[in-house]
């Protein structure tokens, strides 16, 4: 596959890497954003599950891109990167305006955890994050959607309705990765 690659301008590069486009936060959030949003954190455990449930070992260690990370990779990266969004949304809903922690996820991506052990763990988690995740969402009010932390990267302070729209777009991005893997090797 890597031959495909060599000649590919950046822009090329650009479109395997953001798939479905950059998140781009919307000026005005409605009521029907918020819900269609939970919805896809809804639905996404499953889709994914069946989206790669029958791959083998060596299409799950297919990178999604040049020196992008497998899918194997990319799902442990989806497991964890929710876990630590539960987390901010709790933070915020029980402090005020705090400052969340971040974390290296290139780095946690090379772990051997993420690099070699089983999808089903990481699948299993997510089912169990986004069932939680999903429940405590639809209990919330607008005052709490409101709510915010402060990511330290670069101080900017994101609220949970813009956090739900984020990680809805987060799991699209990452499934149109694995899809896109799928369809250029003929594996759908």
């Amino acid at each position: 596959m890597l031959f495909l690659y060599l000649g590919m301008a950046n822009n090329e590069l650009d479109i395997l890497k953001y798939p479905i486009g950059k998140f781009t936060f919307p000026e005005h959030i409605s009521k029907s954003d918020i819900q269609n949003w939970i919805a896809v954190l809804e639905g996404f455990p499953e889709r994914l599950e069946a989206l790669v449930s029958n791959l083998s070992d060596a299409q799950l260690d297919t990178p999604y891109r040049p020196g992008g990370w497998t899918i194997r990779q990319t799902i442990h990266h989806v497991s964890d990167s929710h876990h630590h969004s539960y987390t901010r949304f709790k933070w915020a809903l029980t402090e005020d305006k705090p400052t969340i922690k971040a974390y290296y996820e290139d780095r946690w991506a090379e772990l051997a955890d993420s690099k070699s052990a089983p999808i089903a763990m990481s699948l299993h988690h997510l089912k169990a994050i986004h069932f939680k995740l999903v429940y405590l969402l639809k209990g919330l009010s607008d005052a709490d959607f409101n709510k915010s932390f402060i990511h330290p990267q670069n101080q900017r302070e994101i609220s949970l309705k813009m956090n739900t729209g984020l990680y809805a777009w987060h799991c699209s991005h990452h499934y149109a990765h694995i899809e896109n893997v799928l369809k250029r090797n003929n594996w759908l």
